[in-house]
């Protein structure tokens, strides 16, 4: 039997943008907050799965700021430790729309307590993917009030289809990268500073 070669190259190319496009089709529902898990790039950087919060965190260069709180307010070991947490991640940006000067108050060693408060306000005990969130979501009417390892409470939502954070002082948020696996826990990029 003579096989034609144009004949066989088109069948292969049909078999590869088969193979490409059919895991995209079968998507999770997990993947409703439209981003994929493997490995997904923040800030210019790989965010690893296998590396904590932290190792991935520095490697972003839009959460420089962030990272540079988290050493401020001593909250490297814990965010390095098994968690696991789900982590909303401010981004530069969202650092810098603070009102002139705030950031280099919250650092000063004597504001310790208020940027530790702020900073564990965006954390969230335990692993919560953008599944679990919109299940979380369905079950309270269209909303997952969440409470932070601060203490106080955030609001997620999703608004005119995209994802949100709501603070208590009832600033929003945009959820920006969802479902960035970490080994101890997830990171959810947004868009602003949340408060207490």
């Amino acid at each position: 039997m003579k096989i034609n070669l144009r004949t066989l190259a088109v069948a292969v190319s049909f078999a590869m943008a088969t193979v490409a496009v059919v895991p995209m089709a079968m998507a999770s529902p997990g993947d409703s907050m439209g981003m994929m898990h493997k490995d997904p790039m923040v800030g210019g950087a790989t965010m690893y799965a296998s590396k904590n919060i932290v190792q991935n965190a520095s490697q972003s260069k839009d959460h420089t700021t962030l990272v540079a709180a988290v050493k401020a307010a001593g909250l490297v070991e814990t965010l390095s430790g098994p968690g696991p947490f789900t982590v909303f991640a401010p981004t530069n940006e969202a650092f810098a729309a603070l009102p002139a000067g705030t950031v280099d108050n919250l650092i000063k060693p004597e504001n310790k307590a208020t940027l530790t408060k702020i900073l564990t306000y965006h954390v969230v005990a335990g692993k919560m993917t953008s599944h679990d969130l919109e299940k979380a979501a369905m079950a309270g009417g269209g909303k997952a009030v969440l409470k932070t390892v601060e203490g106080d409470s955030i609001t997620v939502a999703k608004t005119g289809g995209a994802w949100t954070v709501t603070d208590d002082k009832g600033h929003v948020a945009n959820i920006t990268i969802a479902d960035v696996h970490q080994s101890n826990g997830v990171i959810f990029v947004i868009d602003k500073v949340l408060m207490p």
